[in-house]
């Protein structure tokens, strides 16, 4: 086996990031030869990477972009929160923000090898959980929030009118309640369908005379299931008195476009 100093060790170091041993393994491996070595490091991290593919990212952060012309919302997931919290980390979600918000979504891939890289040296596996970009229409504005501490919940709002301290609200509110529609035209026929289905199977139902089971079933799928999955129908956070279509309506905002993502 080939003898490495030091110096040649900290200059695969210094190039790779990889650690030491891994970095020993890959100079003696490869007979000293530097960019052999570099190219056994990162076939070594290819393979770890698509090994790791599969675990679960329930730590990672979400981070917000905007200016008048768009905003843009990233979510960056990894297995630990000490990762999450590590400098490389941190600093890689920083970049997949500022591509996505240069580029749009297709700025994602760009950063792929980096990604993969960062997988196999931090040993979990990292992945970009979401990664979306807003473009303003007809002079829209942009406003976001994402959840202190952890910054694992995060929500872009695109609207027109009212004051930016109520989109902050709405952004806040769906941060909370996280909505699956907007109204309820979004809503799938046949989800609806089979939710009123499982509602009139009930006993809470079949207790009831049949002639009035019909309007039970409409009553529980407007408070239990558009009210709470339908942000428009939703019960206003700041004041659970309204909706969040009567609270937009009182301060004259209309809801252009939102997205929220979450990692975990």
């Amino acid at each position: 086996m080939s003898e490495i100093s030091a110096a040649q060790v900290k200059e695969l170091r210094d190039a790779t990031s990889a650690g030491f041993m891994e970095c020993k393994r890959a100079l003696q491996e490869t007979g000293g030869d530097f960019d052999a070595a570099m190219r056994f490091l990162r076939e070594r991290g290819l393979a770890q990477a698509a090994k790791r593919a599969d675990r679960e990212t329930s730590e990672g952060v979400v981070l917000t972009d905007a200016d008048d012309d768009s905003g843009t919302i990233v979510a960056v997931g990894c297995e630990t929160e000490p990762v999450s919290k590590n400098e490389d980390f941190q600093a890689f979600a920083q970049d997949v923000l500022r591509e996505v918000h240069e580029r749009g979504e297709e700025g994602v891939a760009l950063l792929d090898e980096r990604r993969t890289e960062l997988t196999a040296r931090l040993g979990e596996n990292i992945r970009v959980v979401g990664a979306t970009r807003l473009l303003g229409r007809d002079g829209a504005s942009f406003t976001a929030y994402v959840h202190p501490p952890a910054n694992k919940v995060g929500v872009l709002v695109e609207y027109k009118g009212g004051e930016p301290g109520l989109a902050r609200m709405l952004a806040m509110h769906i941060a909370f309640a996280r909505p699956a529609y907007k109204t309820r035209d979004e809503v799938p026929a046949e989800l609806v369908a089979a939710e009123r289905e499982i509602l009139a199977a009930t006993d809470e139902v079949q207790s009831k005379p049949e002639n009035v089971r019909e309007k039970i079933v409409d009553g529980m799928l407007n408070k239990r299931f558009y009210g709470e999955s339908v942000l428009e129908e939703q019960a206003w956070i700041h004041d659970t008195g309204l909706t969040v279509a009567k609270a937009l309506a009182q301060g004259g905002l209309d809801l252009v476009d939102y997205v929220w993502y979450s990692v975990g």
